[in-house]
């Protein structure tokens, strides 16, 4: 984040330094997300296998100790649930992006459900989260997107050349996910989240 010029901005309230076997979900607009949230808290993500790949970021995202899953195999996501629900009980905190893709930050798109089944196997909470990047004048800053046909090196020097880009992030009630259905807990995270957002 200091390579980047990076400010990170915080609202609500942050999970303690002992927090463990938590779930966070957040809304997905830019590799930086990754990064923003790794800096307050030690998280393990849950990506899309395609990540690997990535210049720099692929190779600091599996050093992190990522879990990848591979969204095009359907007969992966028992697998997927399980090795999620176990990493949760194992104490590890973990982070997923529900939508399965970034957005620009000007609107939010469906959040997938099949994850968030773990969080409930695990008898956990999941933390909603809220990000959004910003310009000095409060206005959204879509230029920090890793959105659409945008490549990772043009996207890193959008970034760049901003000189001191602001990510906020919002820190939203815990749910309690033991008894929920998974579909009313996914729905839950994603009308808090794009509420706080105003989406």
């Amino acid at each position: 984040m200091r390579a980047f010029h990076i400010h990170v901005r915080t609202f609500g309230n942050l999970p303690p330094a002992n927090t463990q076997g938590v779930m966070f979900v957040a809304n997905h607009v830019s590799w930086a997300d990754i990064h923003a949230l790794n800096s307050l808290i030690p998280l393990r993500f849950v990506a899309k296998s395609d990540i690997k790949n990535w210049p720099i970021f692929g190779y600091l995202v599996t050093k992190a100790n990522t879990l990848f899953i591979d969204r095009s195999k359907r007969q992966e996501a028992g697998r997927i649930v399980e090795t999620v629900s176990g990493s949760l009980k194992a104490g590890d905190n973990l982070c997923y992006f529900p939508e399965g893709t970034t957005s620009d930050g000007t609107h939010i798109f469906p959040f997938k459900s099949s994850v968030l089944q773990a969080a409930i196997d695990a008898n956990t909470q999941i933390w909603p989260v809220a990000i959004r990047y910003v310009n000095q004048d409060n206005s959204l800053n879509t230029e920090m997107a890793y959105a659409g046909e945008t490549s990772m090196i043009e996207s890193m020097k959008m970034v760049i050349m901003q000189k001191n880009a602001v990510v906020e992030l919002y820190f939203l009630p815990p749910i309690q996910a033991a008894g929920n259905d998974r579909r009313v807990l996914t729905d839950a995270a994603f009308q808090v989240i794009r509420a706080k957002l105003s989406l």
